[in-house]
């Protein structure tokens, strides 16, 4: 197992950090939030100061963490969310928020992503390059609404034109080959909207490259599940149905390695993909 090494200097400022925006949110002196976590006046100050690389007694994060309603994680940034670090989240409640796709935590997940990058691998063609025939076809398995699905994809090629994101896919070669034969699961679509599929998945490629990378790697020889990395915040791993949503620095690292190691095996690169899926052979 890889092992995370973590600067004291970093860990004792996010934590500075951290405990200045608890002071702000409380509304209270120093006296008071001092009293309240157990702890006089002047040693906050020390704490707040950042004269020392010192982190306070084991005792005194717990206070301070169970005061204020935070997970420890979080008060010394092994966590970008205050609360657990790890969940279970319906990928109905995600779908269908009042409003559409843009008031769901996935669009939410992906704003706050924006300027760091997105790592997705998807469990069949990504979302964004659909057609609406296809989301029809196969939104009559899903348990989301179709009307939801559509405005997630054209969301997501929104989200890909602005200039600063930065999102790359890697996923099996074998599930774009299969979906062109009309095997598996597309196996009674008609051959029609596959072959619109096809020449709209390469337009995509072509207009969204390169702030949209898609790798394709030998699914004979590496497998991943599907799940998507929102920069160093978050990682949602979909499990049909539902969404494993991590927030713990550590597990978001180790996916990232996962994923960069599928992108250091792809056979397709970014700029050949567009390329490789105009020369798709329809079955």
């Amino acid at each position: 197992m890889d092992r995370i090494v973590i600067d004291k200097r970093d860990l004792s400022g996010t934590f500075r950090e951290r405990l200045k925006t608890l002071l702000k949110r409380s509304g209270l002196n120093q006296s008071a939030f001092a009293s309240a976590v157990g702890i006089d006046r002047s040693a906050l100050s020390q704490l707040l100061s950042g004269a020392s690389t010192r982190l306070p007694r084991a005792e005194t994060l717990i206070n301070i963490a169970a005061e204020h309603k935070v997970s420890l994680d979080w008060l010394l940034g092994l966590s970008q969310d205050e609360g657990i670090t790890g969940d279970l989240r319906e990928s109905l409640e995600i779908a269908e928020a009042q409003g559409g796709f843009n008031d769901t935590l996935l669009a939410k997940w992906h704003a706050e992503a924006v300027g760091t990058k997105i790592r997705y691998v998807p469990s069949g063609i990504p979302d964004l390059l659909r057609t609406e025939a296809v989301i029809l076809y196969e939104a009559e398995a899903m348990p989301q609404r179709r009307a939801t699905q559509i405005s997630e994809a054209q969301y997501r090629v929104d989200y890909n034109r602005r200039p600063e994101t930065d999102m790359e896919v890697c996923m099996p070669r074998q599930t774009l080959e299969l979906f062109a034969k009309g095997e598996g699961v597309w196996r009674t679509l008609p051959e029609k909207v596959r072959a619109e599929q096809v020449v709209h998945m390469a337009r995509l490629l072509d207009d969204l490259y390169p702030t949209f990378r898609l790798f394709l790697f030998d699914g004979r020889k590496r497998f991943s599940a599907p799940y998507t990395i929102f920069g160093p915040y978050r990682a949602a791993l979909y499990m049909g149905g539902v969404y494993l949503v991590l927030s713990a620095t550590s597990s978001v690292q180790r996916l990232t390695r996962h994923f960069d190691g599928l992108i250091r095996d792809a056979e397709i690169n970014a700029h050949e993909a567009a390329g490789f899926v105009k020369s798709l052979r329809l079955g």
